[in-house]
């Protein structure tokens, strides 16, 4: 298989296992990958996910696969950029989703990780969009997600020069929330995720909703929309029990 799925204590792992080609995302990596989150979000245990490339590769996506795009032709290409594209299937992940960029995150890879929600990275991590050294362009969002987590110049720099950047100078340009040694990396993930699991479920899911919206709604109307998913938050499960918890100082127990 190369994606497996764990569970455990409300966080799903998903992690991308193709040591032999660097991670790299041919037709079926991506199809598993989807397949994977569809399985975490029918999963009522779970709360958040986590996106990961294996330690037997030492990378979280080293990119497309090369030799799929080498012999792919033009017609080809259009017919598979008409299909629905994990990179959204990550971006419309119905929990929070976490890169925990263990390694080279190129291309491909990188625009994986800017789908998800946060990301933190290595400091030896290498993060970056080569495409056009290759002759291309970048294809899987970086145009469009990188500039809005680093700024025009930022961003322009990274896609056309092609130059990676480090995971601590990742966390410098907020391309990442943050960089630690490799050897640190799965407890800062584990912080984060925790925190993130122990919340009420229907609150989770509508903040990252509202989070999102922000992204590609005017002000006025994601305004709006955060006002009608609060109400039907407050009109949920959970918003007495949280409330009753922090009074009684005891921890709450979610529906």
């Amino acid at each position: 298989m190369t994606v497996r799925l764990d569970v455990a204590d409300g966080v799903a792992t998903v992690t991308i296992d193709r040591p032999e080609a660097r991670n790299a995302l041919d037709a079926p990596t991506r199809e598993s990958l989807a397949e994977a989150l569809d399985e975490a979000e029918a999963d009522d245990g779970v709360r958040v996910v986590v996106i990961t490339g294996s330690e037997a590769s030492s990378t979280f996506v080293a990119g497309a696969d090369l030799t799929e795009l080498r012999e792919r032709s033009t017609a080809e290409q259009r017919a598979a950029s008409e299909l629905p594209r994990v990179y959204e299937r990550v971006a419309d992940c119905r929990w929070p989703t976490v890169a925990r960029v263990n390694g080279h995150a190129l291309g491909g890879g990188c625009e994986l990780a800017l789908a998800c929600d946060v990301r933190i990275a290595s400091t030896t991590a290498q993060i970056g969009q080569p495409e056009i050294t290759l002759g291309l362009m970048p294809g899987g969002g970086g145009t469009q997600r990188l500039p809005r987590l680093v700024g025009p110049d930022r961003a322009a720099e990274l896609a056309l020069t092609g130059d990676p950047v480090s995971g601590e100078r990742a966390a410098e340009i907020g391309l990442v929330l943050d960089a630690v040694p490799p050897d640190d990396l799965d407890d800062r993930v584990a912080a984060l995720t925790g925190r993130i699991a122990a919340h009420a479920p229907d609150a989770v899911e509508a903040t990252v909703d509202a989070l999102r919206e922000s992204a590609r709604l005017p002000l006025d109307e994601g305004l709006a929309s955060e006002r009608e998913q609060f109400l039907e938050v407050f009109d949920g499960p959970n918003r007495r029990e949280g409330i009753d918890a922090f009074l009684q100082d005891r921890e709450p127990e979610w529906e």
